[in-house]
């Protein structure tokens, strides 16, 4: 089986990766890491540069766990691609990393997270990022 991991190149993003790793020894599961953008680089942070991919895949190659990365640029909304990934994989489970955000930050941007929790046909690990960023 195998383990979905929603990667973006910051805390919460690292959070869930750890989380991921973790899992997928505890079920001696695959991990399949994905990092979906609606835009490139330029204008999206969650895209990871060829340099957080580099550090991506030196993180997953210490990790003793088997893994594929897949990175997509599309025009859907990232809970889409994510839930897209797991029911293609018929994943065992998600791992989504979640930092606190304002209500005007909800608002404007709205929950990828919350879209993952409710929109799943598997089991959502959500990992908080603690406030120190670790």
């Amino acid at each position: 089986m195998t383990i979905i991991v929603g990667y973006v190149p910051r805390p919460e993003g690292q959070a869930a990766l750890t989380a991921a790793i973790e899992q997928a020894r505890a079920f001696k599961s695959r991990l399949h890491v994905v990092n979906f953008s609606r835009g490139d680089r330029h204008v999206d942070p969650n895209y990871a540069s060829e340099e957080d991919l580099a550090e991506l895949r030196q993180v997953l190659d210490g990790s003793g766990v088997e893994y594929d990365v897949a990175q997509v640029v599309t025009g859907e909304d990232a809970w889409e691609d994510v839930v897209e990934a797991a029911d293609k994989h018929e994943a065992r489970l998600i791992v989504i990393g979640m930092r606190k955000r304002s209500a005007t930050g909800k608002l404007l941007f709205g929950s990828n997270a919350q879209r993952i929790l409710l929109e799943a046909h598997c089991p959502v690990l959500a990992v908080k990022v603690s406030s120190s960023g670790h």
